[in-house]
């Protein structure tokens, strides 16, 4: 464990550091535990493979990525096409193969509300062939 995750020489107060960390997860997951705990069971179906870190950290960039774009362009749409064909930018953390399925992550947790139901794994899988369609051949 390197010392900087101790926080030995973090230049925040403690007190900062954990506003942050739950200012982070209100963004992240804004209806609680209860959406926390659906999403990382979905994402283990879809990914059955992986571990909850493995599927987390790139659904979480994923969705800042998407959110970032989208308040650039204010274009739903041209946020999904330009994370899909500028992944090569982000092939450190999601795999080219992989990015559709994270963006029908990401869009199928923007509609949710607080019941906290998110479509099924086939929806998913099924949302990710179409985003497919608009990858540009590269």
């Amino acid at each position: 464990m390197a010392l900087g995750e101790w926080g030995m020489f973090s230049w925040k107060s403690k007190a900062t550091q954990e506003r942050e960390q739950e200012d982070y997860a209100l963004w992240a997951f804004p209806h609680g535990e209860k959406q926390r705990e659906n999403l990382e069971k979905l994402l283990l179906e879809v990914y059955p493979r992986e571990t909850v870190p493995t599927t987390l950290i790139p659904f979480l960039t994923c969705k800042e990525l998407y959110e970032g774009v989208l308040k650039k362009t204010g274009s739903r749409e041209e946020a999904i096409e330009t994370l899909i064909n500028n992944v090569k930018k982000y092939k450190q953390i999601i795999k080219k193969k992989n990015m559709t399925t994270y963006i029908a992550f990401v869009l199928a947790d923007a509609g949710i509300d607080e019941s906290c139901e998110y479509p099924t794994a086939d929806e998913i899988r099924a949302s990710a062939q179409e985003l497919e369609k608009l990858r540009k051949d590269d």
